[in-house]
């Protein structure tokens, strides 16, 4: 039959083909398309139809432990409880009973409750945390009385635990949760809202081998919320690391307890190999108060309490070095032959600069000064008079400067700890800049003996006197001895000695620099504080001016045994009582405390005990 157009002609074969082909081509674009639908696409579409009803939470990874040297735990963890509520669970006219039974239970309070858990939310199927770091005793009272506590559950959580307080609290540091400035920055790097992060000290240093790797635990749901999946899916957490600490728990507390109640910080450091054995500053604090954002009322308090806590003194306080200065003067002198070892300066009561009048120490006791003496007595009797000399007229500032800079002043550490500071060595440049004002003699005069603009820390001041004991080499100070693995103790890093300087110069000026810090403790400044017949030291006294006529910083740095027989059993310390305290000359009683504990083994009662008689009033 053949085929008619509208007009009543007929449709040409041709048009009717194209028609067909037309039409064919469609079905076989629809069908196409409708199997990379279903198949090819099927997959796609599945995985992000299970994504929207697939809900995550993350797996807290349980942190790496912090030990001692001798493997005594400094940083724990702990198991605590998280409490939930699923409000699908109760009754809707049955919350305030809820409610009721919960506050009389846990620390919330009926307001907080109603807070947590609004109205809005009360028909959801999701859980709702209520509470974390819940103690055991508390989930066992719950658990007793499940049928009073419906939608009430709980799950493991580990908590830090710092077991030592706060005889560690400033080189642990402690954790809490992140912040948003935080996340923002940390976000690539791994972290999550969830995350728990170092704050301070060793945790913030270490955080990312510390923090191991969180998990997931996926759960599908339904539209409404209610849980599909009888087994959640999980992927679990990966340990974080362990860290054994050069610290030795028992130096820290000999150190800790040799200040008393008084303000200030005490380093201890293996001369050897830079290993700090003890870093203390008091007061201190306890860093459980604080993980995870517990003890805010606590926090703020101590943050404005002007004894400063939270400050590390160890590397952060920097005071005037005062007379323990006299070490790199002497240095200089000698190096630069600006002045014989054996050479006499006839000191006085008083030395001018221009028109200024500098006295010499104790000048009530000997208005004539020291008369003469030579460098060993002048270090021994720590003699202004003799450095007002030999750093005006003889060695001057920028000699001074190059000197201090060679031992390592005005320049930070770089110890494995955040919060180090760098102390300060004035220049006659820096002073031109800084103030416009040009350098003058007494600036001079008054460098020499360590005071004016110059400051230093405790543990640049340890690092001073293991250079002398070195004779010339300082190694960088760390804390970090070895990272270990959780799982099978082995040892996945060490650290090892890292030269941080040498200087230039000779061992023969070194070896009359220490003769002089000898004489310190057998017949100079420190010979009636400095008592301990356990070992040989050698160090020396300072008292560093704040401007008040009955406050100063009471310095002592010491380095022994003087000489050692085995060289990694030698230790430098450095300890500072801040100017906030009575002034009482104890920095170098409290350094006789600890070189004695150290080198006889003794416990510090013991050491108390051991030195009587006037330690024993003073604890």
């Amino acid at each position: 039959m053949s085929g008619w157009s509208s007009n009543g002609s007929e449709i040409s074969k041709p048009a009717i083909v194209g028609i067909g082909i037309t039409i064919a081509a469609l079905i076989i674009l629809y069908l196409a398309h409708l199997f990379t639908l279903q198949i090819v696409d099927g997959y796609e579409y599945r995985s992000r139809a299970q994504q929207i009803s697939r809900r995550s939470a993350s797996i807290q990874a349980q942190r790496g432990r912090i030990y001692d040297r001798h493997g005594r735990p400094l940083a724990t963890n702990r198991d605590a409880f998280v409490l939930t509520l699923n409000p699908s669970d109760v009754d809707p006219n049955r919350f305030d009973e809820l409610f009721d039974r919960l506050a009389a239970a846990t620390d919330l309070t009926m307001s907080q409750l109603g807070q947590r858990v609004p109205m809005s939310i009360r028909s959801r199927f999701t859980e709702i945390e209520l509470l974390d770091n819940v103690d055991y005793d508390t989930i066992v009272h719950i658990a007793e009385r499940k049928d009073e506590f419906p939608g009430v559950s709980w799950y493991s959580q580990p908590r830090r635990y710092y077991p030592e307080g706060e005889l560690v609290s400033h080189v642990t540091g402690y954790v809490g949760e992140i912040t948003a400035q935080e996340l923002q920055v940390l976000y690539n790097r791994g972290y999550t809202p969830d995350s728990i992060l170092g704050k301070s000290g060793v945790e913030r240093q270490y955080d990312t081998v510390l923090r191991g790797r969180e998990g997931e635990r996926y759960r599908t749901v339904d539209v409404f919320g209610r849980e599909m999946a009888t087994d959640p899916e999980q992927i679990p957490p990966v340990f974080g690391q362990d860290l054994y600490l050069t610290i030795d728990r028992d130096i820290q507390e000999l150190a800790l307890r040799s200040l008393g109640n008084r303000s200030g910080a005490v380093v201890v450091i293996q001369v050897a190999t830079g290993e700090v054995l003890a870093m203390v500053s008091n007061p201190g604090f306890d860093a459980n108060q604080f993980t995870y954002g517990g003890g805010g009322g606590t926090f703020n308090r101590l943050s404005r309490d002007p004894r400063s806590p939270f400050l590390n003194r160890a590397i952060a306080a920097e005071a005037p070095p005062a007379s323990t200065f006299k070490t790199v003067m002497a240095t200089a002198a000698l190096e630069e032959e600006v002045i014989d070892p054996d050479e006499i300066i006839n000191t006085r009561g008083a030395y001018r600069a221009g028109n200024q009048t500098f006295r010499e120490w104790g000048i009530e006791m000997r208005p004539q000064g020291f008369g003469p003496i030579d460098i060993r007595s002048a270090i021994a009797n720590s003699s202004n008079y003799f450095f007002y000399t030999v750093g005006h007229q003889m060695l001057g500032a920028d000699n001074i400067e190059h000197y201090a800079r060679a031992f390592g002043l005005g320049e930070r550490t770089g110890i494995d700890i955040p919060g180090e500071r760098s102390g300060f060595v004035p220049s006659r440049q820096w002073k031109e800049s800084a103030r416009q004002e040009p350098w003058v003699g007494g600036d001079t005069v008054n460098m020499s003996i360590g005071q004016g603009f110059t400051s230093a820390t405790p543990l640049q001041l340890a690092n001073m006197m293991a250079m002398v004991a070195n004779s010339g080499t300082i190694y960088r100070p760390h804390l970090v001895r070895e990272v270990r693995n959780p799982n099978t103790d082995e040892i996945a890093t060490r650290a090892e000695p890292e030269i941080l300087r040498s200087a230039p110069v000779r061992e023969s000026t070194f070896d009359v620099v220490a003769e002089g810090l000898r004489s310190v403790v057998e017949t100079g400044t420190a010979r009636n504080t400095v008592t301990t017949p356990a070992v040989a030291s050698a160090g020396k006294t300072g008292t560093g001016e704040i401007g008040a006529s009955d406050r100063w910083h009471s310095w002592y740095v010491a380095y022994a045994p003087y000489e050692p027989e085995d060289p990694l059993e030698q230790v430098a310390v450095a300890v500072l009582v801040d100017a906030d305290n009575e002034y009482d000359f104890w920095s170098p009683k409290a350094a006789n405390l600890v070189l004695h504990g150290i080198f006889t083994g003794q416990t510090f009662d013991e050491t108390v005990a051991d030195l009587r008689p006037w330690y024993m009033h003073q604890y």
